[in-house]
């Protein structure tokens, strides 16, 4: 009993400390993950009050990671890196390099040895994902090619560090203080990377024909508990197996399940309902990172923070700026990456963890690291928009020509929009309606972009050339992946409810057009009251065309129809005779807004 109460104490106080600190942090225009690190040393045991159950909270944050290595895998987009690679791939080994030798040397002089300081210089080289895509999403970057750049780097970075996690053990010593010999090493290394390719093979292969069959299985069922079920099952199953099966760490299992997902077409509605599961254990996993922060030790540790921060800021925005642009990257695209990428954050904290557990980290270097990504990311706003004022001004010295000689442009939001169509109108749901409005949009010049419940439909319209995604039209993620930042207007042409869908269209754009239908007219006001600008019921619309056809067989002038029509228009929606939807005193004022 006292064990179930320390789970639900734990949970509750992390998480409700969590909110209340991460509010406060946003307040503040910080990262929330400043104040979930808060939040950790307010209920750690280095402070008064409550104190969490920190093997519990540990516990919490091992499926955290879990979630976040599957994420990271999920996110993974081959192409992005691909159409970059020929700056990212180069430039970020180089900077990890750099970045890790010269925090090598802080570590050196703080005196955690020869292992300890290559792990610490590690550390300080491997930005946080979470960080970085949060800061350049609410700069409207990400869809751009500044922001293809970041994730590539971002990328290359993950993938170094899972490299790094599944290594790291092998080269340690044994519990029993056994160094391994150079051939004990290298049989080691062989087997490791034996079972390794066989992991990757087995879920590569086997996983990309089994995966998207079970979740497609899934999906025909039509139950969104079942799918968010799936997906972390598959997640959590895959990332479980690699450690039972094949002797790799649970993260990289993770990674991979989340790569396989990621690639098949279910890859948008796993992220959009399966990963608030992991935003939540991720928070748990920053809380619990904050519990390690020992305030007492901070003053003693100063010199060392000071110098990791410096690490972070300069050295390492400095090796992305000087290899970018020494691999032919555009200079305002590397600036802006330099900029995000100028903090450290959960990679960071899982190989501190690693390195203390197996002896070849010192504690004390922990506390320095948590001290180094709370400095780091409270900075990492001002560092981007540094770094990126210093790309707009190279941009105009030396004419903004990249790797592939296209000029850049200086203004970020003429690059967001440049990346998709200035004619775009989103469209839920492909039944009857659905595919009318598409065909009608397409033949007006138009680009229809669908978003559908039905994975064989989103296939079969993949396949004819018709963009179209597969997810839940009420996931801010949905709508954001179907580009709604740069759509002309949204048309929900689904049969079910529209008012779920409509407010979070207008809370990502407040001024988009958007057009709905409803089954009656019961649910007018509901509907125009989440925002949509005109609304169509079709029991208005039958009622309205039985009474036209019934005047017009008993010979009604076109005058005596056109006041038909009003009186029965009022008469269905309540508005007054003379004021339809649609005209400029009703609803659709805002008609072309946005």
């Amino acid at each position: 009993m006292t064990h179930q109460l320390d789970v639900i104490l734990t949970l509750t106080f992390g998480l409700g400390s969590a909110l209340a600190l991460g509010i406060g942090a946003r307040a503040l225009r910080l990262s929330p993950v400043v104040g979930y690190l808060l939040a950790g040393l307010l209920v750690g045991p280095f402070t008064p009050g409550f104190v969490a159950h920190g093997a519990i909270a540990g516990q919490f944050a091992e499926i955290g990671v879990i979630l976040l290595m599957f994420g990271v895998g999920l996110e993974f987009h081959v192409e992005q890196v691909l159409s970059v690679r020929r700056v990212v791939v180069p430039s970020a080994i180089a900077q990890v390099a750099i970045s890790t030798l010269v925090g090598a040397l802080v570590g050196h002089w703080a005196g955690f040895g020869l292992a300890g300081s290559l792990i610490f210089g590690l550390c300080l080289a491997l930005a946080s994902t979470v960080v970085a895509l949060r800061t350049l999403g609410e700069r409207g970057a990400l869809p751009t090619a500044a922001g293809h750049t970041a994730v590539g780097y971002l990328v290359v970075g993950d993938l170094l560090a899972v490299l790094v996690l599944v290594f790291l053990p092998m080269f340690a010593g044994g519990n029993d203080g056994h160094v391994p010999s150079v051939e004990e090493k290298l049989v080691t290394v062989v087997l490791a990377l034996a079972k390794l390719a066989a992991l990757v093979v087995f879920t590569l292969v086997a996983g990309r024909k089994l995966i998207p069959r079970l979740l497609g299985f899934v999906a025909r069922l039509r139950s969104r508990e079942l799918f968010t079920l799936s997906v972390l099952a598959l997640a959590l199953g895959i990332a479980v197996g690699s450690s039972l099966l094949f002797g790799a760490s649970m993260a990289l299992g993770a990674f991979l399940a989340g790569l396989v997902v990621g690639r098949s077409e279910f890859s948008a509605r796993a992220a959009s309902e399966a990963l608030p599961m992991r935003d939540s254990f991720a928070v748990l996993f920053f809380v619990s990172t904050g519990m390690l922060l020992d305030p007492r030790q901070v003053l003693p540790q100063l010199p060392i923070v000071v110098a990791g921060v410096l690490v972070v800021l300069v050295v390492t925005p400095v090796a992305i700026l000087v290899s970018g642009r020494l691999f032919g990257g555009a200079p305002r695209a590397i600036a802006i990456s330099a900029g995000a990428l100028a903090q450290i954050g959960e990679f960071s904290f899982i190989l501190a963890t690693l390195g203390i557990e197996l002896g070849l980290l010192p504690p004390r270097a922990g506390q320095v690291v948590v001290c180094v990504s709370l400095v780091t990311i409270i900075a990492s706003p001002f560092a981007t928009t540094l770094y990126e004022r210093f790309g707009q001004h190279a941009a105009g010295v030396t004419g903004a020509t990249g790797a592939t000689g296209a000029k850049q442009s200086l203004s970020l939001e003429s690059i967001a929009s440049s990346d998709i169509s200035g004619n775009r109108v989103i469209v839920i749901g492909h039944g009857p309606v659905g595919r009318t409005l598409v065909g009608l949009l397409r033949d007006n010049g138009l680009e229809p972009f669908v978003i559908d419940l039905n994975h064989l439909t989103v296939r079969r319209l993949l396949g004819e050339g018709t963009h179209a995604l597969h997810g839940d039209a009420t996931q801010r993620e949905i709508l954001v992946r179907a580009g709604i930042e740069h759509a002309v207007g949204l048309v929900f042409a689904a049969s079910g409810p529209s008012d779920a869908v409509i407010r979070v269209a207008k809370e990502l754009r407040p001024r988009l057009p958007v057009l709905a239908r409803t089954t009656y007219l019961s649910e007018l006001e509901a509907v125009t009251a989440a925002g949509a600008d005109i609304v169509v019921a079709a029991e208005g619309e039958v009622a309205m065309a039985m009474a036209e056809h019934l005047l017009v067989r008993f010979g009604a002038t076109p005058d005596q129809l056109d006041r038909a029509r009003e009186r029965v228009r009022a008469e269905l929606t309540g508005k007054p005779a003379g004021r339809r939807i649609g005209d400029e005193s009703g609803p659709m004022a805002t008609q072309g807004a946005g």
